[in-house]
């Protein structure tokens, strides 16, 4: 912190860190296929993942921040080769430009815990490099177009059927890559054909020089970000408060002191206007929307804990008897707070957006702004997919649910 600079409110760190994902205020035009693109470099990571009661995380990520816009956009631009999908924080599209912060993980696919075995390809490593050969021969592939032989389901990774393990194997090594999605399924092609113009001799830079790209592009996505946060961004692994404090030195990030905080808070190096503004308490959250479980605003649990004081847990893979809020759960923003939550299940067919149960945070003052903004949210989400009703079934408090309802009814 330099000289006679005094620490962020953290009312201020939390609108800077809004405005650096892009969650401080409604869209002020419509959105184009180039806002897209733009919102996925701005978080230099979209998580993927495959739930769809709701549009599947990606998509809805994006509408959070744009509003109405078409998916197709984001598949389009991966299949242009504007973004490339590989292991970030977890799962994700990524920015093309940035294919060489990731390369060195792709060299060393072992480090991947599960994503990689050295057992399976000691066992089947003739079968790998044949499938690898036949995508060579034959062109890109989905695990789909193999035939199962073995009388099992699909399912997670013991259940796969063995093109798909080996598939995802060779994913993970970097030797192949995704070049388009069909269906929302994979379909893998020979890097050399998807990155043709990348070179590891030409290209490739040394992995502490990646690492330090990584823990600052976090910091530029955050806007403001604990040394811990930097590392679950680009799950890089812990990150020493020593490293963050050497990229001070270097001015490629800025140090800044947020009350309550007993360390420091870290702002990229190019990020002075929006902290400036932030200061001046130029920013002002005014979005009130639906998020995804995996927006990176809230993807950190332990961080959503810290900052917004919001107990989070993704609760599809709880036995049902055992959910304490429903399968796929979403934060509800409203301004800088995560004010609740709200499972909710989109019947495309019947033309129903419907609100199995909503849960205003302990705290959460009902007022009447945050009334008309959910419910405005609640209709934009459900046009959004292709509903024309919203029906809530359950709400605590119970007589916000029952405002909430009377006033979509007179909405419609």
């Amino acid at each position: 912190m330099a000289v006679g600079e005094s620490p962020l409110s953290q009312k201020q760190a939390r609108a800077l860190h809004l405005a650096a994902l892009g969650l401080l205020h409604k869209p002020r035009r419509k959105a184009g296929k180039a806002d897209v693109l733009a919102a996925v470099r701005r978080m230099s990571a979209l998580q993927i993942d495959t739930i769809h009661v709701v549009a599947r995380s990606p998509y809805l990520v994006l509408w959070s921040r744009l509003g109405d816009y078409a998916p197709a956009w984001l598949d389009e631009l991966l299949a242009e080769g504007a973004l490339f999908e590989y292991w970030s924080h977890e799962a994700c599209f990524l920015p093309r430009e940035d294919y060489g912060l990731y390369r060195h993980r792709m060299r060393d696919p072992g480090s991947m815990g599960w994503k990689y075995s050295h057992a399976w390809m000691a066992e089947h490593g003739e079968a790998v490099a044949r499938l690898k050969e036949h995508i060579r021969a034959n062109g890109p592939v989905r695990s789909a177009d193999f035939e199962r032989k073995d009388g099992h389901k699909g399912g997670g990774w013991w259940s796969w059927k063995p093109e798909k393990r080996s598939l995802e194997i060779l994913f993970t090594a970097g030797e192949l890559m995704v070049a388009r999605r069909q269906a929302f399924q994979r379909v893998y092609d020979l890097r050399e054909r998807v990155m043709p113009d990348w070179d590891d001799a030409r290209d490739l830079r040394p992995e502490r020089e990646c690492l330090e790209d990584l823990w600052c592009l976090a910091a530029k996505a955050l806007g403001i970000a604990k040394a811990s946060w930097l590392g679950d961004y680009f799950r890089t692994g812990a990150v020493d408060r020593r490293v963050p404090d050497a990229l001070c030195g270097e001015g490629r990030l800025k140090r800044v002191a947020v009350d309550g905080w007993d360390e420091p808070g870290y702002v990229h190096g190019e990020a002075g206007e929006l902290l400036g503004q932030a200061r001046d308490h130029a920013l002002k959250p005014r979005l009130t929307t639906l998020l995804s479980p995996f927006d990176p605003l809230v993807w950190d649990r332990r961080r959503a804990r810290e900052f917004f004081g919001f107990d989070y847990r993704l609760e599809c893979y709880t036995p049902a008897e055992k959910r304490q809020h429903g399968y796929f759960v979403l934060p509800i923003l409203h301004g800088d707070a995560l004010a609740g939550r709200l499972d909710a299940k989109a019947h495309r067919a019947e033309g129903l957006f419907e609100v199995k149960a909503l849960y205003l945070e302990p705290g959460t003052r009902q007022t009447q702004k945050l009334l008309a903004e959910l419910a405005a949210a609640l209709r934009a989400c459900a046009r959004w997919h292709g509903c024309e009703r919203v029906a809530i079934s359950a709400a605590q408090p119970a007589d916000f649910g029952r405002a909430l309802r009377v006033l979509m009814v007179e909405s419609e």
